[in-house]
């Protein structure tokens, strides 16, 4: 098995997209667990870099989530609490829930997406077929990292300067503010200039244009490609017969656990884990090359 980042950039992006849309459409408690635990310990393989404070945006939006729900869903039969003659139901507080990790797997598997998918590989996916979606897309993942070293560095710069004071509310916001303006600039500026040098040298243009890639589709890509779209397509199969379907309303009532429910459990967990386990087997290959060189 190579390291993922190895196969074709079309496979890798196919694969990331069927597994949200997995994640997204099948509403499938066993689902969405299992998508949570191998894409959080897949993104602290990949990317440990600022995951900390991911992760307090994360909860966040976890915590919104779940609460929004039942604040303006009432359905359901069992009722915890009744708030301004409004039922607060099990059953809805349990979807909110479930939709908050939903939302939580497919915000850790688009982070190493993120991490896998540079802008080279991007352009390579929709540079022929649509030039400007694909810059339009390497533009946005190239900035949202840039954006935050940008905006420590202004930060920065500001308390050296004094112009940034942190001593009271108002102070806060004001710097906020003042980092936020200087951020906005910055990046519509920045993006004209990547835009203007892009077209300068000939991207997008409507006559025929020589294109390099590095890129090569082989053997591995096709056994992968393969694998992805035929678990996929037993899965939405199952979904669309909902043999995987939770109700939650009126009372929540779990998919039985049938042959083939199982069957696409055991597939949804092998295309969940895939990520994780190509880059410990590439750990792995690495510290025995680095034992057999020592």
């Amino acid at each position: 098995m190579k390291p993922l980042e190895k196969y074709n950039p079309a496979v890798i992006f196919l694969y990331f997209l069927l597994l949200a849309s997995l994640a997204m459409f099948a509403a499938n408690p066993v689902m969405i667990a299992i998508s949570v635990l191998t894409m959080n310990a897949a993104a602290v393989a990949y990317s440990r870099e600022g995951l900390a404070r991911s992760y307090v945006f994360y909860a966040i939006i976890f915590v919104l989530t779940s609460l929004a729900n039942p604040v303006f869903s009432h359905n359901g039969v069992t009722v915890l609490l009744v708030v301004n003659d409004n039922p607060i139901t099990l059953e809805a507080v349990l979807y909110g829930v479930m939709t908050g990790f939903m939302i939580l797997s497919v915000l850790l598997l688009f982070r190493v997406f993120s991490t896998l998918m540079t802008s080279d590989r991007l352009l390579y996916i929709f540079g022929r077929a649509f030039p400007k979606l694909g810059l339009l897309l390497a533009m946005t993942l190239r900035f949202v990292p840039l954006f935050g070293r940008q905006r420590r560095k202004i930060e920065n710069t500001q308390r050296t300067l004094g112009l940034y004071k942190d001593e009271n509310a108002i102070d806060t916001i004001k710097g906020k503010l003042s980092v936020l303006s200087a951020m906005t600039t910055w990046g519509l500026e920045n993006g004209i200039v990547t835009a203007d040098s892009m077209s300068a040298r000939g991207y997008g243009i409507k006559r025929n244009r020589t294109s390099f890639s590095m890129f090569r589709f082989e053997r591995s890509d096709l056994g992968l490609l393969l694998i992805v779209i035929a678990s996929c397509t037993f899965i939405f199969f199952g979904i669309a017969t909902d043999k995987l379907k939770t109700d939650f309303y009126p009372r929540m009532q779990l998919p039985p656990f049938s042959p083939y429910a199982t069957v696409c459990y055991i597939l949804y967990a092998g295309l969940a884990i895939f990520p994780l386990v190509a880059k410990v087997m590439e750990n792995l290959r690495w510290k025995w090359i680095r034992s057999v060189k020592s």
